[in-house]
Protein backbone atom coordinates (compact mmCIF):
# COMPACT_ATOMS: atom_id res chain seq x y z
CA UNK A 1 0.00 0.00 0.00
CA UNK A 2 1.32 3.35 -0.91
CA UNK A 3 2.61 5.47 2.39
CA UNK A 4 1.74 8.79 1.46
CA UNK A 5 -1.09 10.31 3.59
CA UNK A 6 -2.01 13.77 2.83
CA UNK A 7 -2.54 16.08 6.17
CA UNK A 8 -5.85 15.25 6.93
CA UNK A 9 -6.86 11.56 5.19
CA UNK A 10 -5.56 8.51 5.53
CA UNK A 11 -3.75 5.97 2.90
CA UNK A 12 -7.43 4.59 2.49
CA UNK A 13 -8.42 8.02 1.06
CA UNK A 14 -10.28 7.88 4.89
CA UNK A 15 -10.26 10.93 7.17
CA UNK A 16 -7.73 9.88 9.85
CA UNK A 17 -11.15 10.51 12.57
CA UNK A 18 -12.57 8.12 10.75
CA UNK A 19 -9.67 5.32 10.15
CA UNK A 20 -9.48 5.43 14.07
CA UNK A 21 -13.20 4.98 14.56
CA UNK A 22 -13.13 1.87 12.24
CA UNK A 23 -9.60 0.54 14.43
CA UNK A 24 -12.53 1.09 17.66
CA UNK A 25 -14.90 -0.40 16.16
CA UNK A 26 -12.85 -3.51 14.82
CA UNK A 27 -11.56 -4.10 18.48
CA UNK A 28 -15.12 -3.68 20.08
CA UNK A 29 -16.24 -6.51 17.57
CA UNK A 30 -14.00 -9.15 18.55
CA UNK A 31 -13.86 -8.61 22.48
CA UNK A 32 -10.83 -6.90 22.62
CA UNK A 33 -12.04 -3.24 23.91
CA UNK A 34 -15.19 -2.63 26.22
CA UNK A 35 -17.53 0.18 25.33
CA UNK A 36 -17.44 1.15 28.58
CA UNK A 37 -13.40 1.89 28.20
CA UNK A 38 -13.70 3.54 24.57
CA UNK A 39 -16.26 5.87 26.20
CA UNK A 40 -13.98 6.43 28.74
CA UNK A 41 -10.81 6.85 26.48
CA UNK A 42 -13.31 9.59 24.01
CA UNK A 43 -13.81 11.80 27.00
CA UNK A 44 -10.39 11.80 28.37
CA UNK A 45 -9.10 12.23 24.53
CA UNK A 46 -11.68 15.53 24.33
CA UNK A 47 -10.24 16.76 27.36
CA UNK A 48 -6.61 16.78 26.72
CA UNK A 49 -6.56 17.10 22.95
CA UNK A 50 -3.16 15.64 22.39
CA UNK A 51 -2.01 13.00 20.67
CA UNK A 52 -4.80 10.52 18.99
CA UNK A 53 -7.46 7.99 20.67
CA UNK A 54 -5.60 5.25 19.72
CA UNK A 55 -2.54 6.19 21.54
CA UNK A 56 -4.82 7.12 24.63
CA UNK A 57 -5.88 3.86 24.82
CA UNK A 58 -2.88 1.92 24.80
CA UNK A 59 -1.48 4.63 27.11
CA UNK A 60 -3.89 4.09 29.66
CA UNK A 61 -4.00 -0.02 29.29
CA UNK A 62 -7.25 -0.31 28.18
CA UNK A 63 -6.49 -2.04 24.94
CA UNK A 64 -2.96 -4.21 24.18
CA UNK A 65 -0.31 -3.02 21.69
CA UNK A 66 -0.43 -6.15 20.06
CA UNK A 67 -4.60 -6.32 19.63
CA UNK A 68 -4.32 -2.16 18.40
CA UNK A 69 -1.33 -3.27 15.66
CA UNK A 70 -3.32 -5.54 14.34
CA UNK A 71 -6.50 -3.61 14.31
CA UNK A 72 -4.44 -0.86 11.94
CA UNK A 73 -2.66 -4.07 10.21
CA UNK A 74 -6.03 -5.43 8.36
CA UNK A 75 -8.19 -2.12 8.36
CA UNK A 76 -5.16 -0.32 6.42
CA UNK A 77 -4.23 -3.79 4.50
CA UNK A 78 -0.45 -3.06 5.16
CA UNK A 79 2.09 -5.50 6.98
CA UNK A 80 2.30 -6.51 10.43
CA UNK A 81 6.52 -6.33 10.94
CA UNK A 82 7.63 -7.69 14.00
CA UNK A 83 11.37 -6.38 15.16
CA UNK A 84 12.27 -10.41 15.02
CA UNK A 85 12.06 -9.69 11.24
CA UNK A 86 13.89 -7.03 10.89
CA UNK A 87 17.07 -6.41 9.19
CA UNK A 88 19.99 -6.30 11.32
CA UNK A 89 21.28 -3.11 10.52
CA UNK A 90 18.97 0.49 9.73
CA UNK A 91 19.06 1.95 6.36
CA UNK A 92 22.53 3.27 5.59
CA UNK A 93 21.79 5.98 3.68
CA UNK A 94 19.44 8.12 5.83
CA UNK A 95 20.17 10.37 8.15
CA UNK A 96 17.40 11.09 10.85
CA UNK A 97 17.29 12.54 14.72
CA UNK A 98 17.41 9.90 16.80
CA UNK A 99 15.22 12.42 19.47
CA UNK A 100 12.42 12.85 16.26
CA UNK A 101 12.55 8.28 16.20
CA UNK A 102 12.16 7.84 19.79
CA UNK A 103 9.23 10.73 20.47
CA UNK A 104 7.01 9.69 17.20
CA UNK A 105 8.03 5.63 18.03
CA UNK A 106 8.62 5.35 14.31
CA UNK A 107 11.61 3.21 12.84
CA UNK A 108 13.08 2.82 9.40
CA UNK A 109 13.74 -0.65 8.03
CA UNK A 110 15.30 -1.37 4.46
CA UNK A 111 12.40 -3.42 2.77
CA UNK A 112 13.63 -5.48 -0.12
CA UNK A 113 10.37 -5.29 -1.95
CA UNK A 114 9.93 -1.61 -1.87
CA UNK A 115 13.22 -0.08 -0.79
CA UNK A 116 12.43 2.21 2.43
CA UNK A 117 9.92 1.24 4.96
CA UNK A 118 9.18 2.65 8.04
CA UNK A 119 7.36 0.73 10.98
CA UNK A 120 4.83 3.26 12.37
CA UNK A 121 3.12 2.43 16.31
CA UNK A 122 0.18 5.00 14.95
CA UNK A 123 -1.01 5.32 11.52
CA UNK A 124 -3.60 8.00 12.68
CA UNK A 125 -0.86 10.26 12.54
CA UNK A 126 0.40 11.14 9.11
CA UNK A 127 3.74 13.62 10.21
CA UNK A 128 5.86 11.14 10.93
CA UNK A 129 5.41 9.41 7.16
CA UNK A 130 5.68 12.80 5.50
CA UNK A 131 8.59 13.72 7.62
CA UNK A 132 10.36 10.63 7.03
CA UNK A 133 9.55 10.90 3.03
CA UNK A 134 10.98 14.22 3.54
CA UNK A 135 14.67 13.66 4.85
CA UNK A 136 14.81 10.99 2.26
CA UNK A 137 13.51 12.10 -0.54
CA UNK A 138 11.68 8.84 -1.75
CA UNK A 139 8.38 7.27 -1.19
CA UNK A 140 8.17 5.24 1.68
CA UNK A 141 5.93 2.14 2.42
CA UNK A 142 3.97 2.34 5.89
CA UNK A 143 4.41 -0.74 8.10
CA UNK A 144 2.46 -1.22 10.99
CA UNK A 145 4.47 -2.59 14.58
CA UNK A 146 4.14 -2.53 18.02
CA UNK A 147 5.23 0.32 20.40
CA UNK A 148 7.27 -1.32 22.16
CA UNK A 149 9.31 -3.58 19.92
CA UNK A 150 9.62 -0.03 17.86
CA UNK A 151 11.33 1.38 20.76
CA UNK A 152 13.80 -1.76 21.41
CA UNK A 153 14.21 -1.53 17.43
CA UNK A 154 15.19 2.05 17.96
CA UNK A 155 17.69 1.44 20.72
CA UNK A 156 19.17 -1.99 18.70
CA UNK A 157 19.73 0.64 15.61
CA UNK A 158 21.21 3.69 16.90
CA UNK A 159 21.75 3.47 20.88
CA UNK A 160 23.67 1.57 23.17
CA UNK A 161 21.77 -1.35 22.08
CA UNK A 162 19.87 -1.66 25.57
CA UNK A 163 16.68 -3.25 25.74
CA UNK A 164 13.63 -1.68 27.29
CA UNK A 165 14.18 -3.77 30.92
CA UNK A 166 18.05 -3.03 30.18
CA UNK A 167 17.02 0.61 30.43
CA UNK A 168 15.22 0.18 33.60
CA UNK A 169 17.79 -1.63 34.98
CA UNK A 170 20.36 0.83 34.76
CA UNK A 171 18.37 3.20 36.79
CA UNK A 172 18.43 0.31 39.72
CA UNK A 173 19.91 1.16 42.79
CA UNK A 174 22.38 -1.38 42.95
CA UNK A 175 23.43 -1.81 46.97
CA UNK A 176 22.00 -5.33 47.67
CA UNK A 177 19.71 -5.75 50.55
CA UNK A 178 20.54 -8.00 53.69
CA UNK A 179 18.48 -10.77 54.03
CA UNK A 180 17.07 -9.82 57.54
CA UNK A 181 16.88 -6.04 56.31
CA UNK A 182 13.24 -5.75 55.84
CA UNK A 183 12.78 -2.31 55.68
CA UNK A 184 15.43 -1.81 52.68
CA UNK A 185 14.02 -4.43 50.89
CA UNK A 186 10.68 -2.91 51.12
CA UNK A 187 12.17 0.67 49.99
CA UNK A 188 13.63 -0.95 46.95
CA UNK A 189 10.73 -2.82 45.65
CA UNK A 190 8.53 0.67 46.32
CA UNK A 191 11.19 2.37 43.77
CA UNK A 192 10.16 3.53 40.61
CA UNK A 193 12.32 1.49 38.31
CA UNK A 194 11.37 -2.02 40.54
CA UNK A 195 7.98 -0.93 40.04
CA UNK A 196 8.66 -0.88 35.74
CA UNK A 197 10.54 -4.18 35.99
CA UNK A 198 8.21 -6.31 37.52
CA UNK A 199 5.38 -4.45 35.38
CA UNK A 200 7.40 -4.84 32.25
CA UNK A 201 7.38 -9.07 33.00
CA UNK A 202 3.58 -8.92 33.08
CA UNK A 203 2.87 -7.17 30.40
CA UNK A 204 5.10 -9.12 28.27
CA UNK A 205 3.73 -12.14 29.62
CA UNK A 206 -0.08 -10.78 28.73
CA UNK A 207 1.54 -10.14 25.06
CA UNK A 208 2.98 -13.08 24.59
CA UNK A 209 -0.62 -15.00 25.87
CA UNK A 210 1.49 -16.97 28.85
CA UNK A 211 -0.91 -18.69 31.32
CA UNK A 212 2.72 -18.82 34.00
CA UNK A 213 4.92 -16.52 34.78
CA UNK A 214 8.03 -18.22 36.51
CA UNK A 215 10.38 -15.81 38.19
CA UNK A 216 13.35 -18.36 39.44
CA UNK A 217 16.50 -17.34 42.09
CA UNK A 218 20.04 -19.14 40.80
CA UNK A 219 23.86 -18.54 42.41
CA UNK A 220 24.70 -16.49 39.80
CA UNK A 221 21.32 -15.20 37.99
CA UNK A 222 17.57 -14.52 38.05
CA UNK A 223 15.82 -16.58 35.75
CA UNK A 224 12.40 -15.63 34.17
CA UNK A 225 10.07 -17.97 32.48
CA UNK A 226 6.74 -18.02 30.31
CA UNK A 227 4.36 -20.53 29.56
CA UNK A 228 2.75 -20.15 26.27
CA UNK A 229 0.62 -22.67 25.12
CA UNK A 230 1.86 -25.39 27.70
CA UNK A 231 5.34 -24.76 27.04
CA UNK A 232 8.10 -22.95 28.93
CA UNK A 233 10.26 -20.51 26.87
CA UNK A 234 12.80 -18.39 28.63
CA UNK A 235 12.50 -15.10 28.04
CA UNK A 236 15.17 -11.82 29.48
CA UNK A 237 15.36 -11.20 33.10
CA UNK A 238 16.74 -8.73 35.66
CA UNK A 239 20.50 -9.27 36.53
CA UNK A 240 20.49 -10.95 39.72
CA UNK A 241 21.27 -8.26 42.02
CA UNK A 242 17.47 -7.55 41.53
CA UNK A 243 16.46 -10.78 42.54
CA UNK A 244 15.00 -9.77 46.39
CA UNK A 245 13.79 -6.06 45.31
CA UNK A 246 11.79 -7.79 42.43
CA UNK A 247 10.70 -10.75 44.09
CA UNK A 248 9.80 -8.42 47.54
CA UNK A 249 7.62 -6.07 45.43
CA UNK A 250 5.60 -9.31 43.78
CA UNK A 251 4.94 -10.23 47.52
CA UNK A 252 3.74 -6.73 48.12
CA UNK A 253 1.58 -6.59 45.54
CA UNK A 254 -0.04 -10.11 46.29
CA UNK A 255 0.20 -8.78 50.27
CA UNK A 256 2.55 -11.43 51.37
CA UNK A 257 4.52 -11.10 54.34
CA UNK A 258 7.90 -10.32 52.91
CA UNK A 259 9.86 -11.21 55.95
CA UNK A 260 9.15 -14.83 55.55
CA UNK A 261 11.42 -16.40 53.56
CA UNK A 262 11.37 -19.62 54.86
CA UNK A 263 7.67 -21.04 54.50
CA UNK A 264 5.69 -21.04 51.33
CA UNK A 265 3.00 -18.43 50.66
CA UNK A 266 0.18 -18.36 48.53
CA UNK A 267 -1.42 -14.76 47.53
CA UNK A 268 -3.50 -13.31 45.23
CA UNK A 269 -3.21 -10.25 42.39
CA UNK A 270 -5.85 -8.26 41.16
CA UNK A 271 -4.44 -5.71 38.27
CA UNK A 272 -5.42 -4.56 34.35
CA UNK A 273 -2.58 -5.08 32.02
CA UNK A 274 -2.96 -4.01 28.31
CA UNK A 275 -6.73 -3.91 28.49
CA UNK A 276 -7.32 -6.80 30.71
CA UNK A 277 -8.90 -7.74 33.80
CA UNK A 278 -6.54 -10.44 35.36
CA UNK A 279 -6.37 -12.33 38.18
CA UNK A 280 -3.17 -13.43 39.32
CA UNK A 281 -2.67 -16.49 41.76
CA UNK A 282 1.01 -16.34 43.66
CA UNK A 283 2.72 -18.87 45.12
CA UNK A 284 6.56 -18.41 46.37
CA UNK A 285 8.69 -21.58 47.77
CA UNK A 286 12.08 -21.43 49.53
CA UNK A 287 14.71 -22.76 47.19
CA UNK A 288 18.73 -22.89 47.64
CA UNK A 289 19.22 -18.98 46.42
CA UNK A 290 15.91 -17.47 47.50
CA UNK A 291 12.76 -17.76 46.78
CA UNK A 292 10.73 -18.78 43.28
CA UNK A 293 7.76 -17.27 42.59
CA UNK A 294 4.87 -18.83 39.64
CA UNK A 295 2.10 -16.80 38.99
CA UNK A 296 -0.47 -18.11 37.28
CA UNK A 297 -2.45 -15.93 35.36
CA UNK A 298 -6.21 -16.32 34.90
CA UNK A 299 -7.73 -13.80 32.54
CA UNK A 300 -11.54 -13.15 33.53
CA UNK A 301 -12.42 -11.77 30.21
CA UNK A 302 -11.18 -14.30 27.71
CA UNK A 303 -12.65 -17.63 28.97
CA UNK A 304 -15.16 -18.92 27.38
CA UNK A 305 -17.35 -21.94 28.67
CA UNK A 306 -17.89 -23.62 25.64
CA UNK A 307 -17.81 -27.43 24.83
CA UNK A 308 -16.83 -26.72 20.94
CA UNK A 309 -14.10 -24.51 22.12
CA UNK A 310 -12.47 -26.67 24.14
CA UNK A 311 -12.48 -29.66 21.65
CA UNK A 312 -15.61 -31.58 22.52
CA UNK A 313 -17.14 -33.26 19.39
CA UNK A 314 -20.60 -33.55 18.47
CA UNK A 315 -20.82 -36.77 19.32
CA UNK A 316 -18.58 -36.47 22.47
CA UNK A 317 -20.50 -33.69 23.93
CA UNK A 318 -24.28 -35.49 23.45
CA UNK A 319 -22.89 -38.69 25.45
CA UNK A 320 -20.77 -36.15 28.16
CA UNK A 321 -24.38 -33.90 28.13
CA UNK A 322 -26.40 -37.07 28.41
CA UNK A 323 -24.47 -38.10 31.47
CA UNK A 324 -24.40 -34.57 33.49
CA UNK A 325 -27.92 -34.44 33.27
CA UNK A 326 -28.50 -37.03 34.87
CA UNK A 327 -30.06 -36.52 38.74
CA UNK A 328 -28.09 -37.86 41.01
CA UNK A 329 -24.36 -39.90 40.82
CA UNK A 330 -20.74 -39.01 40.56
CA UNK A 331 -19.18 -37.44 37.14
CA UNK A 332 -14.98 -37.26 37.56
CA UNK A 333 -12.78 -35.40 35.38
CA UNK A 334 -9.63 -36.70 35.93
CA UNK A 335 -5.73 -35.63 34.51
CA UNK A 336 -2.65 -34.28 35.44
CA UNK A 337 -2.66 -30.38 36.70
CA UNK A 338 -2.74 -27.45 33.77
CA UNK A 339 -4.62 -30.09 31.76
CA UNK A 340 -8.08 -27.86 31.98
CA UNK A 341 -9.50 -30.09 34.59
CA UNK A 342 -11.01 -26.91 36.25
CA UNK A 343 -12.27 -25.29 32.77
CA UNK A 344 -14.10 -28.56 31.81
CA UNK A 345 -15.73 -28.75 35.07
CA UNK A 346 -17.02 -24.71 34.95
CA UNK A 347 -18.39 -25.66 31.64
CA UNK A 348 -20.38 -28.54 32.68
CA UNK A 349 -21.99 -26.18 35.55
CA UNK A 350 -22.75 -23.53 32.77
CA UNK A 351 -24.41 -26.20 31.41
CA UNK A 352 -26.96 -27.20 33.90
CA UNK A 353 -26.82 -23.81 35.61
CA UNK A 354 -30.71 -22.59 35.50
CA UNK A 355 -33.13 -21.06 37.66
CA UNK A 356 -34.18 -24.34 38.51
CA UNK A 357 -31.50 -26.01 39.79
CA UNK A 358 -29.05 -24.81 43.24
CA UNK A 359 -25.37 -25.48 42.76
CA UNK A 360 -22.84 -24.84 45.06
CA UNK A 361 -19.24 -25.59 44.62
CA UNK A 362 -16.16 -25.76 47.49
CA UNK A 363 -12.98 -24.78 45.90
CA UNK A 364 -9.47 -24.06 46.50
CA UNK A 365 -9.20 -21.59 44.92
CA UNK A 366 -11.99 -20.37 43.90
CA UNK A 367 -10.54 -19.23 39.78
CA UNK A 368 -13.70 -17.86 38.26
CA UNK A 369 -16.71 -16.28 39.56
CA UNK A 370 -19.68 -17.78 37.87
CA UNK A 371 -22.99 -16.06 38.13
CA UNK A 372 -25.70 -17.72 40.05
CA UNK A 373 -23.47 -20.53 41.67
CA UNK A 374 -22.84 -20.11 44.98
CA UNK A 375 -19.17 -20.58 45.16
CA UNK A 376 -17.01 -21.13 48.17
CA UNK A 377 -13.13 -20.79 49.19
CA UNK A 378 -11.69 -23.20 51.48
CA UNK A 379 -9.36 -21.56 54.01
CA UNK A 380 -7.60 -24.64 55.21
CA UNK A 381 -5.80 -22.26 57.82
CA UNK A 382 -9.28 -21.54 59.53
CA UNK A 383 -10.22 -25.49 59.50
CA UNK A 384 -12.49 -24.79 56.68
CA UNK A 385 -11.57 -27.64 54.65
CA UNK A 386 -12.98 -29.73 51.73
CA UNK A 387 -14.64 -32.56 54.06
CA UNK A 388 -15.49 -29.53 56.41
CA UNK A 389 -17.29 -27.21 53.93
CA UNK A 390 -18.82 -30.09 52.21
CA UNK A 391 -20.42 -31.52 55.42
CA UNK A 392 -22.08 -27.83 56.16
CA UNK A 393 -23.32 -26.94 52.26
CA UNK A 394 -25.48 -30.68 52.93
CA UNK A 395 -27.68 -28.46 54.59
CA UNK A 396 -27.91 -25.81 52.06
CA UNK A 397 -30.51 -27.97 50.28
CA UNK A 398 -27.93 -27.62 47.11
CA UNK A 399 -29.24 -30.06 43.56
CA UNK A 400 -25.32 -30.18 41.89
CA UNK A 401 -22.36 -30.21 44.36
CA UNK A 402 -18.86 -29.07 42.53
CA UNK A 403 -15.66 -30.27 44.75
CA UNK A 404 -12.19 -28.93 43.37
CA UNK A 405 -10.41 -31.98 43.94
CA UNK A 406 -11.13 -35.55 45.67
CA UNK A 407 -8.18 -35.23 47.90
CA UNK A 408 -8.55 -37.58 50.73
CA UNK A 409 -10.99 -40.66 51.64
CA UNK A 410 -12.97 -38.78 54.06
CA UNK A 411 -13.84 -36.00 51.02
CA UNK A 412 -14.45 -39.25 48.50
CA UNK A 413 -16.75 -40.86 51.18
CA UNK A 414 -18.74 -37.29 51.73
CA UNK A 415 -19.38 -36.83 47.97
CA UNK A 416 -20.58 -40.27 47.56
CA UNK A 417 -23.18 -40.16 50.31
CA UNK A 418 -24.12 -37.10 48.35
CA UNK A 419 -24.65 -38.78 45.18
CA UNK A 420 -26.25 -41.94 47.05
CA UNK A 421 -29.00 -39.25 48.71
CA UNK A 422 -29.94 -37.90 45.38
CA UNK A 423 -27.26 -35.71 44.46
CA UNK A 424 -25.37 -34.60 41.18
CA UNK A 425 -22.03 -34.34 42.55
CA UNK A 426 -18.78 -33.15 39.84
CA UNK A 427 -15.55 -32.79 40.94
CA UNK A 428 -11.53 -33.73 39.83
CA UNK A 429 -8.90 -36.07 40.38
CA UNK A 430 -5.40 -36.74 39.33
CA UNK A 431 -4.71 -39.98 36.88
CA UNK A 432 -3.51 -40.21 33.91
CA UNK A 433 -6.25 -42.10 32.35
CA UNK A 434 -10.43 -42.60 33.09
CA UNK A 435 -9.67 -46.33 33.89
CA UNK A 436 -7.58 -45.21 36.08
CA UNK A 437 -9.85 -43.08 38.17
CA UNK A 438 -11.68 -45.98 39.65
CA UNK A 439 -8.53 -48.03 40.57
CA UNK A 440 -7.24 -44.39 42.21
CA UNK A 441 -10.26 -44.61 44.27
CA UNK A 442 -10.16 -47.57 44.97
CA UNK A 443 -6.62 -47.60 46.70
CA UNK A 444 -7.46 -44.28 48.61
CA UNK A 445 -10.34 -47.02 50.35
CA UNK A 446 -13.36 -46.45 48.91
CA UNK A 447 -15.49 -49.03 48.65
CA UNK A 448 -16.01 -51.43 45.51
CA UNK A 449 -19.92 -51.63 45.51
CA UNK A 450 -19.92 -47.74 46.23
CA UNK A 451 -17.84 -47.14 43.57
CA UNK A 452 -20.37 -49.20 41.29
CA UNK A 453 -23.33 -47.71 42.06
CA UNK A 454 -22.56 -43.74 42.40
CA UNK A 455 -19.57 -43.42 39.65
CA UNK A 456 -21.63 -41.75 36.11
CA UNK A 457 -18.65 -41.17 34.17
CA UNK A 458 -15.40 -40.46 34.24
CA UNK A 459 -13.86 -38.03 31.51
CA UNK A 460 -9.65 -38.31 31.17
CA UNK A 461 -8.46 -35.09 28.90
CA UNK A 462 -4.91 -33.36 28.02
CA UNK A 463 -4.13 -30.68 26.47
CA UNK A 464 -2.70 -30.36 22.97
CA UNK A 465 -1.58 -26.78 21.06
CA UNK A 466 -3.86 -25.81 18.23
CA UNK A 467 -2.47 -24.83 15.33
CA UNK A 468 -2.72 -21.14 13.87
CA UNK A 469 -5.79 -21.36 11.23
CA UNK A 470 -4.39 -19.13 9.17
CA UNK A 471 -0.50 -20.28 8.87
CA UNK A 472 -1.18 -24.28 9.17
CA UNK A 473 0.23 -25.89 6.22
CA UNK A 474 -1.19 -29.33 5.07
CA UNK A 475 1.11 -32.32 3.61
CA UNK A 476 0.37 -35.17 2.73
CA UNK A 477 1.78 -38.13 4.83
CA UNK A 478 4.28 -40.48 4.53
CA UNK A 479 2.84 -44.42 3.81
CA UNK A 480 4.97 -45.20 6.83
CA UNK A 481 3.16 -42.70 8.92
CA UNK A 482 -0.21 -43.75 7.35
CA UNK A 483 0.84 -47.33 8.44
CA UNK A 484 2.09 -46.63 11.95
CA UNK A 485 -0.62 -44.87 12.90
CA UNK A 486 -3.66 -46.75 11.17
CA UNK A 487 -4.60 -42.83 10.10
CA UNK A 488 -6.94 -44.80 7.59
CA UNK A 489 -9.37 -45.05 10.69
CA UNK A 490 -9.60 -41.61 10.95
CA UNK A 491 -10.75 -39.95 7.94
CA UNK A 492 -12.09 -40.83 4.84
CA UNK A 493 -10.48 -38.21 2.53
CA UNK A 494 -7.65 -39.42 0.41
CA UNK A 495 -4.66 -38.97 0.01
CA UNK A 496 -4.49 -38.26 4.19
CA UNK A 497 -2.89 -34.71 5.12
CA UNK A 498 -1.56 -33.96 8.31
CA UNK A 499 -0.27 -30.57 9.40
CA UNK A 500 2.41 -28.53 10.81
CA UNK A 501 2.63 -24.70 11.92
CA UNK A 502 3.50 -22.43 9.67
CA UNK A 503 5.01 -18.78 10.82
CA UNK A 504 3.97 -15.20 10.60
CA UNK A 505 5.24 -11.81 12.09
CA UNK A 506 2.12 -11.96 14.67
CA UNK A 507 2.89 -15.36 15.74
CA UNK A 508 6.09 -17.34 15.33
CA UNK A 509 5.21 -19.78 16.76
CA UNK A 510 2.60 -21.23 14.91
CA UNK A 511 -0.10 -21.97 17.31
CA UNK A 512 -2.55 -19.83 18.51
CA UNK A 513 -4.46 -21.38 22.25
CA UNK A 514 -4.86 -25.14 23.29
CA UNK A 515 -7.59 -27.55 22.87
CA UNK A 516 -8.32 -30.97 24.64
CA UNK A 517 -7.67 -34.31 23.58
CA UNK A 518 -10.38 -36.58 25.65
CA UNK A 519 -11.60 -40.03 26.42
CA UNK A 520 -14.89 -40.29 28.30
CA UNK A 521 -16.15 -43.86 30.39
CA UNK A 522 -19.91 -44.42 31.00
CA UNK A 523 -20.74 -46.95 33.92
CA UNK A 524 -21.75 -49.97 32.61
CA UNK A 525 -22.82 -53.10 34.20
CA UNK A 526 -20.04 -54.87 32.76
CA UNK A 527 -17.60 -52.14 34.27
CA UNK A 528 -19.45 -52.64 37.37
CA UNK A 529 -18.80 -55.99 37.58
CA UNK A 530 -15.17 -55.58 36.82
CA UNK A 531 -14.86 -52.96 39.59
CA UNK A 532 -16.66 -55.14 41.99
CA UNK A 533 -13.89 -57.65 41.22
CA UNK A 534 -11.21 -55.10 41.94
CA UNK A 535 -10.49 -55.15 38.10
CA UNK A 536 -7.08 -53.69 37.57
CA UNK A 537 -6.78 -50.29 35.43
CA UNK A 538 -6.17 -52.63 31.86
CA UNK A 539 -8.72 -54.46 32.07
CA UNK A 540 -11.28 -51.94 32.80
CA UNK A 541 -9.94 -50.04 29.66
CA UNK A 542 -10.55 -53.00 27.50
CA UNK A 543 -13.83 -53.22 28.37
CA UNK A 544 -14.50 -49.61 27.92
CA UNK A 545 -12.81 -49.90 24.83
CA UNK A 546 -15.09 -52.53 24.14
CA UNK A 547 -17.57 -50.57 24.65
CA UNK A 548 -16.83 -47.70 22.24
CA UNK A 549 -14.80 -45.69 24.32
CA UNK A 550 -11.92 -43.69 21.92
CA UNK A 551 -9.08 -43.46 24.03
CA UNK A 552 -7.30 -39.76 24.75
CA UNK A 553 -4.80 -41.04 22.54
CA UNK A 554 -7.22 -41.81 19.44
CA UNK A 555 -8.98 -38.87 19.78
CA UNK A 556 -5.81 -36.78 19.68
CA UNK A 557 -4.93 -38.82 16.15
CA UNK A 558 -8.39 -37.93 14.84
CA UNK A 559 -7.62 -34.22 15.79
CA UNK A 560 -4.44 -34.42 13.75
CA UNK A 561 -5.81 -35.62 10.80
CA UNK A 562 -8.36 -32.83 11.21
CA UNK A 563 -5.79 -30.50 11.06
CA UNK A 564 -6.61 -29.20 14.59
CA UNK A 565 -2.76 -30.18 16.07
CA UNK A 566 -0.10 -31.76 14.75
CA UNK A 567 1.25 -35.71 15.48
CA UNK A 568 3.92 -34.47 17.08
CA UNK A 569 2.48 -32.32 19.52
CA UNK A 570 -0.33 -35.58 20.00
CA UNK A 571 2.47 -38.11 20.78
CA UNK A 572 4.27 -35.22 22.80
CA UNK A 573 1.05 -35.36 25.54
CA UNK A 574 0.28 -38.74 25.25
CA UNK A 575 3.60 -40.64 25.11
CA UNK A 576 2.28 -43.14 22.55
CA UNK A 577 3.59 -44.53 19.33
Amino acid sequence: MSAVIEPAVGGTGMAVDDREADVCAWLVARGRLKDSDLGRARRLHEESAEGTLTTLMARLGLVSERDLAEAWAELLQVPLLSARDAPELPPADLDLSLRFLKQQHVVPVQDDVHGLALIVADPADPYPLQAVELAAGRPVALRVGLRSEIDGLIERYYGTGRSAMGTIVENLDGSAAEEDDVEHLRDLASEAPVIRLVNLILQRAVEQRASDVHIEPFENRLKVRYRIDGVLHEVEAPPSSSTAAVISRVKIMARLNIAERRLPQDGRIQLRVQGKELDLRVSTVPTSFGESVVMRILDRESVVFDFESLGFTDSFKQRFVDVLEKPHGILLVTGPTGSGKTTTLYTALSQINTNDVKIITVEDPVEYQLEGINQIQVKPQIGLDFSGALRSIMRQDPDVIMIGEMRDLETCRIAIQSALTGHLVLSTLHTNSAAGGITRLLDMGVEDYLLGSTINGILAQRLVRRLDPETAIAYEALPEVIAQFELEKYTDERPIRLWKPGSSAANPSGYRGRRAIMEFLTMSDPLRRLVMQRANEGEIERQARAEGMRTMYEDGIAKAVAGITTLEEVLRVTQEG
